[in-house]
């Protein structure tokens, strides 16, 4: 706040500095713990994005309730307005049954930080950092990484593009023949800064063993789209494809269809969409 404005973090790859750094000490005022790729949980379906919000003395009193503070033993909720000075904000409520989503959750990673302990989430920290260079170097004579000059090694993501390819071969071809390896493919065309993009994220939990059956078929697909196999412009050929084509769930989305059912032709190829 010296220069007249508060900072926020983004705390989505939190687990790139768990266990090794305090963003209290580096002048953050809030920060999401966002729970996804964080703490085990998985990333994407299945890993919303959840988790506390924290914020600095400054920013505590805007908080709005419930919120928890520190006891004489224990962190404490507070869920009345007298808790805390005002200005106030009206009560969050949470969404859906407490036994699904969210709740759950951000439940399931407290046993896990207990597990590891103080070392152990340090370790988390390290491993994640070096699963990304490991993905990094294994790709990198075969897809473009057009961020890795500029910003050195990867923390826990690295992103590559779709310059090479043959003409007429995308992103999404390669998205495509991933799922007929057995991979939900990686995220796709994040960030808008990179043409194509491919963000791959592998977590602490991936073994060496997981990276390079991964590793292989990537590279496998990638170097069948840089030849201009056509078979990858009809893919996935072993997974159902969604009802409405190959590209079915984007015309999904712009004409408000939000149905999805793995009997109905959802699966693994739906949820790449």
């Amino acid at each position: 706040m010296r220069r007249g404005a508060f900072v926020y973090c983004d705390g989505a790859n939190f687990n790139a500095i768990v266990g090794r750094v305090r963003p209290g000490d580096l002048g953050v005022d809030a920060m999401h713990i966002n729970l996804h790729k964080t703490f085990s949980t998985p990333h994407g379906g299945g890993g919303p994005g959840a988790g506390p919000v924290v914020f600095s003395e400054a920013l505590a009193p805007f908080a709005p309730l419930p919120f928890v503070r520190e006891g004489e033993r224990r962190l404490v909720p507070a869920c009345r307005g007298g808790d805390r000075r005002e200005p106030s904000w009206r009560q969050l409520r949470p969404h859906g049954p407490p036994s699904m989503g969210r709740w759950g959750c951000s439940c399931g990673r407290r046993p896990y930080m207990l597990s590891h302990g103080a070392d152990g989430l340090r370790q988390v920290a390290e491993d994640a950092v070096l699963n990304a260079n490991y993905v990094l170097r294994s790709l990198d004579d075969v897809l473009d990484a057009p961020l890795r000059a500029a910003a050195g090694p990867a923390c826990t993501r690295r992103c590559f593009s779709d310059d090479g390819m043959a003409e007429g071969f995308t992103t999404l071809d390669i998205a495509k023949g991933l799922i007929d390896e057995g991979f939900h493919p990686m995220t796709m065309y994040f960030p808008l800064v990179v043409h194509g993009s491919m963000l791959i994220e592998p977590t602490e939990t991936e073994s060496k063993a997981a990276l390079d059956q991964f590793i292989g078929a990537l590279r496998s697909v990638a170097e069948r789209a840089k030849a201009g196999d056509p078979a990858l412009k009809t893919a996935p050929h072993f997974a159902p494809a969604p009802p409405a084509g190959r590209d079915g769930r984007g015309a999904q989305a712009r004409a408000g269809v939000a149905r999805s059912g793995v009997g109905g032709g959802g699966g693994v190829a739906g949820a790449a969409q």
